[in-house]
């Protein structure tokens, strides 16, 4: 089944326009999810929308949003008043500035989404728009409208296709300050940085996400295949950890255990030639 399109509208830039959609370009639909279900039944649990007070039943047409003032009053807000300060940005991406991408800091990144030319009409116009913004190795900023929100979007060439960042606004992202300040300056011995750096070079290797595996998923998984099959389900032990004391002794112990498990795939592969010349 085709992706749907979480938007649809207009990507601008200047007198250049082309209808595109945007699709999520990360998806988490693969994982194991849960439902609450009521345990003497079997049957799934369903939420009932309450007052708070009276704990009477509301029925959905007579609730509204309300911005809370203090402890015991609110503000109401209705769907009109909300839809007359609609954004002219809810159906046009419109590419306000170029920034190097390098100035982006990684705190600002929310979520990445692909930007598709929406039929069949307008890929000469996006082709513009992506061949420009390649051509210049820049990032376009743009505002883009989700769910009544506006966004800050960072749209850049990626592959065929241009690829947009939602970004976070600046109250939106916290301080370092406030959490490293107390953080106390400890001056490391040479020795101590030339292990650690040992251990780096140990661990070197490249990006490469498919080596990336998800245990819990994996043990999710293996769970329910067990459950489902009315095997007996035992209980994992947990290795024992313990306060590190001699840094250095741990530094060196790190190292060891690096150089035995570089070794380990190199006797697995030599033994296995030997079994097949024999």
């Amino acid at each position: 089944m085709a992706p749907r399109a979480n938007w649809k509208g207009f990507l601008r830039l200047s007198l250049v326009t082309c209808p595109i959609a945007l699709f999520p370009a990360t998806s988490e639909s693969e994982k194991v999810s849960f439902n609450q279900i009521n345990q003497k039944t079997g049957h799934r649990i369903r939420y009932v929308k309450v007052d708070a007070d009276t704990g009477e039943e509301i029925a959905n047409e007579d609730i509204v949003k309300g911005y809370k003032v203090d402890a015991d009053s609110y503000l109401e807000i209705t769907k009109d008043e909300l839809e007359n300060i609609a954004l002219e940005s809810t159906r046009t991406i419109d590419i306000d500035q170029f920034v190097p991408r390098a100035e982006i800091d990684d705190l600002y990144i929310v979520r990445p989404y692909y930007l598709v030319p929406d039929g069949k009409v307008g890929h000469d116009a996006y082709a513009v728009i992506c061949d420009t913004i390649k051509a210049t190795g820049k990032v376009a900023l743009a505002r883009v409208v989700l769910t009544n929100r506006e966004h800050v979007i960072a749209v850049e060439a990626r592959d065929k296709g241009l690829m947009g960042t939602l970004l976070r606004y600046p109250y939106e992202v916290s301080d370092a300050a406030d959490y490293f300040d107390d953080i106390k300056d400890v001056k490391l011995t040479k020795d101590m940085l030339d292990l650690a750096k040992h251990i780096v070079d140990q661990k070197s290797g490249h990006f490469d996400p498919e080596r990336f595996e998800d245990h819990y998923e994996k043990a999710l998984n293996e769970l329910l295949a067990k459950k489902q099959k009315g095997l007996p389900i035992t209980a994992t032990k947990r290795p024992q950890t313990s306060n590190v004391v001699d840094l250095m002794d741990a530094l060196r112990k790190s190292l060891e255990s690096g150089s035995k498990a570089a070794k380990s795939p190199a006797k697995k592969a030599t033994s296995a030639k030997k079994r097949k010349a024999g």
